[in-house]
């Protein structure tokens, strides 16, 4: 026979652990939140340049040093990182955070970086090809000298000015999604957009 009380029992246990898996959610959202927040009425209050949000002492700021490649990173947060000349070639960077950060030279090759947030980052010469950056978060940061054959930046959100320098050198298609990088940065529709001349 079945007993009532270990039945409420385990209803019980499942209802709290439902709940704790809520409120880590939220916790990790508000923690975001938080992060970002501070900065944006900064920059309301008094607004700035983008390259002065950029730490100029490497030593203010934390490096990584392991090995990156492939590597699980989703919904990391990197806030003041030096990610200048890592290997993070099809990392798994989905859902990641990073602020004020510099991945200059980085290789960012194949690697899955949907719903990426990234602002004030400088990606300055990095290599992002065939990375897919769909979904993210890109505003403030820079992509000076950065290569981009088959990445796809579908629905991402970049400085305007970003995005025209970036239509300069679009090309290729990413092997994942099958979309064109042109398409993916809506090159396109903007005013005075002329397609980069074939490779010789």
């Amino acid at each position: 026979m079945t007993n009532p009380w270990n039945n409420s029992h385990r209803f019980s246990i499942l209802m709290l652990i439902e709940m704790v898996s809520i409120f880590s959610s939220l916790h990790k959202s508000f923690k975001r939140l938080f992060i970002f927040l501070p900065l944006i009425i900064g920059l309301l209050i008094n607004p700035i340049s983008a390259n002065a949000l950029y730490p100029s002492d490497p030593s203010s700021v934390d490096v990584l040093k392991d090995d990156l490649h492939g590597a699980d990173l989703h919904n990391t947060e990197y806030v003041k990182y030096d990610l200048s000349n890592q290997d993070l070639g099809e990392a798994n960077l989905q859902g990641a955070y990073m602020s004020v950060t510099t991945a200059k030279n980085s290789s960012f090759k194949g690697a899955n970086m949907t719903d990426l947030i990234a602002y004030a980052t400088r990606f300055d010469n990095a290599d992002f090809t065939d990375a897919n950056l769909t979904n993210g978060e890109l505003m403030k940061s820079v992509f000076d000298g950065a290569i981009i054959d088959g990445a796809d930046f579908t629905d991402a959100n970049l400085d305007l000015s970003q995005r025209k320098s970036l239509c300069e050198r679009a090309s290729g298609t990413n092997s994942q999604t099958g979309v064109n990088t042109i398409d993916s940065l809506e090159c396109t529709g903007l005013k005075g957009y002329m397609p980069p001349k074939p490779k010789a």
